[in-house]
């Protein structure tokens, strides 16, 4: 799931990304506004969910997806767009507006 928070005096969002399921060990959030590069998200024990926080700018559009216990790649369900990507799957979309 994905949450965003805007600010007035700021040309930025705050994205929170949180997913959820009982199976996982690890969860890392992969995304082109990163390189690609996995960040572990944390285990957030009140909502019972994996989640991060990112500031993105505003009025953008980004892709993402979560790589769980290093070998399982999965998509946002509430992703607001999906993306064909290159490797036969689609990658979750975020705009920013």
């Amino acid at each position: 799931m994905i949450t965003k928070k805007f600010f007035k005096t700021k040309d930025e969002a705050e994205v929170t990304f949180e997913f959820q399921r009982d199976d996982i060990n690890k969860i890392e959030l992969v995304a082109d506004f990163n390189e690609w590069q996995p960040v572990a998200m944390k285990y957030n024990k009140a909502s019972k969910a994996f989640k991060t926080k990112v500031r993105l700018p505003k009025n953008e559009t980004f892709q993402f997806r979560y790589l769980i216990n290093d070998n399982e790649w999965e998509n946002d369900y509430k992703a607001d767009l999906y993306l064909a990507n290159e490797f036969g799957s689609d990658n979750s979309i975020v705009i920013t507006t």
